[in-house]
């Protein structure tokens, strides 16, 4: 049960004891701004080319989706402190094997500690990918407690165990509050037992609270969240829940976590943002100028160390940006705009300006990208386009279409424009190869760009990682009713 307006209060003052007097175990050291490394791409930006991008903007803190050596050999003596990813899907067997717990540290973990020479500095290891997200249902989350046991003793092992800690990051729907007030936060019903077995397991070890906050997402899903509220604008209509005055999205969501962690019986967990950003495109409000508004207020306001409510003048020690790069490749379920997060594009091109907490308010490009030739695949305005529909579901059900999508920078560039964007799309992720633009003859190659001021027709990348993915039938599936539910762009 959530806890009464009494015990908040009591916890309020509880907190604000302890963060005056002695502080919360691990909150001492300076706070550190990282990104989201994913790898999601059809073509992806070569990982020293990445990890020189790093270096130029300063950023000092990187979080990785999974083990990928390319990534992880890149990133050897760069001195970025790397949280190593551990995909969904290897749970199951690791929460029953010891030995593939022993066998994962080994590979992904160990090796990058040599003797004497350059390493990887591997600071976390985050067991799942948001195992607990609300659509994954019970897939996941049963196992994540045994994995992590399983890679804490596959670590002490290997004599890393007080070098490298284990994280499992907490989707932000995880936890909730039915009034959207903080004072009635609480985990997940159906995961409750499951989180406090997990704190435990952290607690035990002093260990961080790794979760995810989404003021868009919040926007989209709550009538109660204004965009000034999610922007941190000081003219945002206010929040109050038991005399505590609530002034954005972030620090409503924040403590709603907070009480979750009280609740659950963890008053003193540390907690690490793992994830919070602000997509650019594929949804309305999702925009560089608006995701550039929300970074520099989010940056400025955990600078300011003035904390939350419940937890004043104690800010997280961490949070990392979701994410560095748009990803062409991430799944749609929970909105076209997953896949448009990135700070910069898919070829590391910064789509605004912030300051990543380092004193410098220009990001740099990354320089000296390679990209395939200047060719674009268009719609033949000469051919009979009376089936042009098909072909376009065809391209977008493997390609990334979704910024002609209803909300996307590219939905009024109108007909036949956006079929040229379905094919082009189709066409760079399969190499500029000639028979990827032939579509039954209504394909055309051209060497003049047909992008607008509004929407770019992109130019892949040369990468030894260039190939036609072979993706999992359900985000196949989900792309492809992501684009039946905008089919109707492309009728003539």
């Amino acid at each position: 049960m959530p806890p009464s307006i009494p015990h908040l209060l009591l916890l309020h003052f509880h907190l604000l004891a302890i963060a005056s007097l002695v502080g919360i175990a691990g909150w001492s050291r300076a706070w550190a701004i990282g990104v989201n490394w994913g790898t999601a791409s059809s073509h992806p930006l070569p990982p020293p080319k990445v990890v020189e991008l790093l270096k130029s903007n300063n950023v000092s803190r990187v979080k990785l989706s999974d083990a990928d050596p390319d990534v992880l050999r890149s990133l050897s003596g760069s001195g970025i402190a790397v949280t190593v990813g551990i995909p969904n899907l290897m749970l199951r067997t690791l929460n029953s094997s010891k030995k593939a717990a022993e066998s994962w540290v080994h590979d992904n973990v160990t090796r990058y500690f040599p003797a004497g020479g350059p390493r990887v500095r591997i600071e976390y290891i985050a067991v799942g990918d948001e195992p607990f997200l609300l659509s994954h249902g019970d897939q996941f989350y049963p196992f994540v407690l045994g994995a992590a046991t399983q890679i804490q003793a596959a670590l002490t092992k290997a004599n890393l165990g007080s070098k490298v800690k284990v994280v499992v990051p907490c989707s932000f729907d995880a936890f909730q509050s039915e009034s959207n007030l903080p004072s009635e936060g609480h985990f997940r019903p159906d995961i409750n037992k499951t989180m406090i077995q997990l704190l435990t397991f952290l607690s035990e070890h002093r260990l961080p609270f790794f979760a995810s906050i989404s003021p868009f997402l919040s926007l989209h899903q709550s009538k109660n969240i204004s965009l000034d509220f999610a922007l941190f604008k000081g003219t945002a209509r206010t929040h109050n829940d038991s005399h505590r005055i609530y002034k954005n999205s972030f620090d409503l969501s924040y403590d709603t976590l907070v009480t979750a962690l009280y609740s659950a019986g963890f008053p003193q967990m540390e907690i690490v943002v793992a994830q919070i950003g602000w997509p650019t495109d594929g949804a309305a409000n999702a925009t560089s100028v608006i995701a550039e508004e929300f970074m520099k207020a989010l940056i400025n306001h955990i600078h300011s160390k003035t904390g939350t409510p419940l937890r004043p003048q104690n800010p997280p020690s961490e949070v990392y940006i979701l994410s560095l790069l748009d990803e062409d490749q991430r799944s749609t379920s929970a909105g076209n705009f997953e896949r448009h997060w990135g700070v910069f594009t898919f070829d590391g091109q910064a789509k605004y300006h912030i300051d990543l907490g380092q004193g410098s308010r220009k990001l740099w490009n990354a320089q000296n990208v390679k990209y395939l030739s200047s060719r674009w695949c268009v719609v033949n305005n000469n051919a009979d386009l009376s089936n042009v529909t098909a072909s376009v579901l065809d391209a977008c059900s493997v390609a990334d279409c979704t910024a002609v999508s209803p909300g996307g920078s590219c939905y009024n560039i109108g007909w036949p424009r956006n079929v040229s964007y379905a094919f082009n799309s189709y066409y760079q992720q399969h190499d500029q190869r000639v028979n990827s633009c032939y579509f039954g003859g209504l394909g055309l190659i051209t060497t003049v760009d047909p992008s607008t001021d509004t929407c770019r027709f992109a130019v892949g990348l040369q990468t030894s990682h260039s190939s036609i993915l072979v993706l999992p039938q359900l985000l196949l599936m989900s792309s492809l009713f992501a684009t039946i539910s905008m089919g109707f762009v492309f009728l003539i």
